[in-house]
């Protein structure tokens, strides 16, 4: 019996760093991320459009590194400029800033500047965007001490910021950006999640028209094919428990496809 609840699962749209599936050219940008750690840099840009896997990738690269190194991740905007401070703090001294009390920004450009040598701090910061343009501003100060490296990942976008202009780009060692998945890394992808949890036989039964239609739907974007596998597992979960005659076990139903992807937004009716 096909287990299309487990299949389902496999594509919640969620960071599991245990299940990281290293296509070529995601190999590509992590090994030049992991390199830099070794590299005399003050910052990395990791770019790319939302679903592109920016985040699975900081998270990789934080477990994978955490134990040899001065890593920190900050995976969530925080909320203000004070959260980002007491964030630093923390990270700096290995302890909590005490309650009621407050880190002044100098404090922390003289910290950097009096570790330089003695320290090398690593900073991967996730969803750079939704920083203000005086925080990104400031982080740009702190890398300038010489003892703090940030490797920071921000949406793909056309609008002028402060990540784009001369001083800050001026800094920025090297620019990597992720893209969607070629049709046959998106096979690849989709086969090796499931294979991942045991469901070879649910892997076997998308054929080559099912793979060309999700590359069709999704134009290789990670976040859009979880969405309509999610949606399509659960619709052939549904057949399968309460009308199992009108399923076809041994290849995926291009009609459920298409349902998710109306479903999905992915087809407009």
């Amino acid at each position: 019996m096909h287990n299309y609840t487990e299949a389902k699962n496999v594509f919640i749209d969620e960071v599991r760093v245990d299940e990281y599936i290293g296509l070529e050219s995601s190999k590509k940008a992590y090994d030049k991320l992991e390199q830099s750690f070794d590299r005399s840099i003050k910052m990395i840009l990791l770019y790319g459009q939302p679903g592109t896997g920016k985040t699975m990738m900081l998270h990789r690269l934080y477990q994978n590194n955490r134990h040899q190194r001065d890593l920190h991740l900050i995976d969530t905007p925080l909320g203000n400029k004070k959260e980002f401070y007491s964030r630093l703090f923390t990270i700096f001294t290995g302890k909590m800033m005490p309650a009621n009390s407050t880190v002044h920004f100098d404090t922390l450009v003289d910290y950097g500047r009096a570790v330089k040598g003695k320290r090398e701090i690593m900073i991967l910061l996730d969803e750079a965007q939704m920083y203000p343009s005086e925080l990104l501003e400031e982080i740009r100060i702190l890398s300038d001490t010489g003892s703090i490296k940030f490797i920071i990942a921000l949406h793909k976008t056309t609008d002028e910021d402060v990540i784009a202009k001369e001083h800050f780009q001026s800094r920025i060692w090297e620019s990597i950006e992720l893209k969607n998945a070629s049709v046959n890394e998106l096979k690849t992808y989709v086969y090796r999640r499931l294979l991942n949890r045991g469901l070879m036989e649910v892997a076997n039964q998308f054929g080559q028209r099912q793979h060309k239609f999700i590359f069709a739907m999704t134009k290789g974007n990670y976040r859009q094919c979880n969405k309509l596998l999610y949606s399509a597992f659960e619709i052939m979960e549904y057949y399968s428990e309460h009308e199992p005659d009108k399923m076809d076990y041994h290849q995926i139903s291009m009609k459920i496809l298409e349902m998710s992807a109306i479903k999905t937004g992915l087809i407009d009716v």
